[in-house]
């Protein structure tokens, strides 16, 4: 392998404009036109299509003459009122307050909630009293309780969340907490709300507020579509080498809080992209497949559809390099299976060094945290990696366009044209 990494040094390097295209797309998906690419107003319904259109202009094609492979799955939205005051104080959506992800529709005009103390927690009356006063009026839910877990450690810790569960199972509980929010999705409803909310939207001072909560929430039987291209080898091959990238992403907790998902993971479809495009004009050895998966937030949803329904035989891959988290950089990047297949990762870390893309090209082992895992497990050698940088929204509703900083957007192009070269160069 070593012999084909010294020919790389003739291969001219390519124009470094790239990076204002992937701006470009990346701007595009992170637009609250594409409503965060979730399930809120079709949003990854609406990405999955320009995708799909841009791989059409480039000239891309297709497997049995469609770019799409639909499949369902049950998942929690949030497609309407979302509403949190307290003490007559509107809170902001994803910056004062969010749903757990597995939040049913509710509503109370007047919910008074008590925040457990340290005292409470470890005085069993009146803990019990203090329980038994909230579980007596059956008419409806009007109080719930307030856990402030940060205040806590150990033990105590441990305590506290245990308590806020079992009280979970039958009211509202409100989590309070001094960083910021990391959301997620979720596939099934709880019966009672569970609020995160900053604790510095309260006032202190009380061990009791007022909360006006409105949450309007609906399980869906959501169909999603990966969208699946690809570019000819020079000659007829039947061996393949995949680029991919999820494109969903969190969407909206309501009309007005929408997740833009910049970094996860809009810059790695916008990279995928560039990869298509590339492949366009310099067909390689093998076939060139790009895949952008959706579901990947769910629970890595499209990729493992996609192994239990492959459109060519998984054992023709000879590598996927699977792109997520690609907007920064500063401080290299990290590849995820890296420890399995050793001889790949010191090809790729090799062509590092020679090149001077990247400041770091880190080792890590397996993990099941993005779209390769289900490929790995079905014996296909892959890769995943992510950038790392000064940039630390994950998640939240400030992982935004103008957040990233493309740093190596150029440089990991770069690398990954040499990488599948080194690769696939006797195939």
């Amino acid at each position: 392998m070593h012999k084909f990494l010294s020919l790389l040094i003739f291969i001219p390097l390519l124009s470094f404009g790239q990076v204002e295209q992937g701006r470009a797309t990346v701007e595009k998906l992170c637009s609250p036109a594409f409503h965060g690419r979730g399930y809120v107003n079709g949003g990854d319904s609406l990405a999955a299509n320009f995708i799909a259109g841009e791989f059409e202009k480039m000239g891309c094609k297709f497997f049995k003459n469609s770019a799409f492979q639909p499949f369902q799955f049950m998942v929690n939205t949030f497609p309407g009122k979302m509403l949190c005051s307290v003490d007559g104080k509107v809170l902001i959506p994803g910056k004062d307050f969010v749903v757990d992800p597995a939040c049913p529709a509710y509503y109370a005009d007047s919910l008074k909630v008590h925040r457990i103390s340290i005292e409470e927690l470890y005085n069993g009356k009146k803990l019990k009293n203090i329980i038994s006063q909230a579980a007596m009026n059956k008419s409806k839910v009007s109080m719930g309780f307030a856990f402030h877990f940060s205040l806590w450690k150990g033990d105590t810790l441990k305590k506290a969340k245990e308590l806020a569960q079992v009280l979970g199972e039958s009211m509202p509980i409100i989590e309070l907490v001094d960083t910021k929010f990391t959301w997620s999705v979720s596939q099934e409803q709880n019966r009672f709300p569970l609020l995160q909310v900053q604790a510095g939207a309260l006032d202190a001072s009380l061990d009791d507020w007022y909360f006006q909560i409105q949450v309007d929430a609906k399980m869906l039987n959501h169909k999603a579509r990966n969208v699946i291209a690809y570019i000819p080898a020079k000659k007829k091959s039947k061996k393949y080498f995949v680029f991919s990238a999820h494109y969903d992403h969190l969407g909206q907790m309501g009309q007005e809080a929408y997740f833009p998902g910049g970094n996860d993971n809009a810059s790695g479809t916008a990279l995928l992209l560039e990869m298509a495009r590339y492949y366009t004009k310099n067909p390689s050895n093998v076939n060139i497949v790009f895949m952008a998966f959706a579901g990947e937030e769910v629970g890595l949803l499209g990729s493992k559809y996609y192994t239990e329904n492959p459109v060519f035989p998984l054992k023709e891959i000879q590598f996927l390099f699977n792109l997520d988290i690609m907007g920064s950089g500063e401080e290299g990047v990290t590849v995820v299976n890296a420890t399995l297949f050793p001889e790949q990762f010191e090809v790729l870390k090799s062509i590092n060094e020679k090149q001077q893309y990247l400041p770091k090209v880190a080792s890590r082992g397996a993990a099941a945290n993005s779209d390769h895992y289900f490929f790995t497990q079905k014996g296909v050698p892959a890769f995943f990696m992510y950038t790392m940088g000064p940039n630390k929204h994950y998640h939240d509703v400030y992982d935004t366009y103008e957040e990233l900083s493309f740093n190596k957007f150029n440089s990991i192009y770069q690398l990954l044209i040499d990488f599948e070269k080194v690769i696939c160069w006797k195939r």
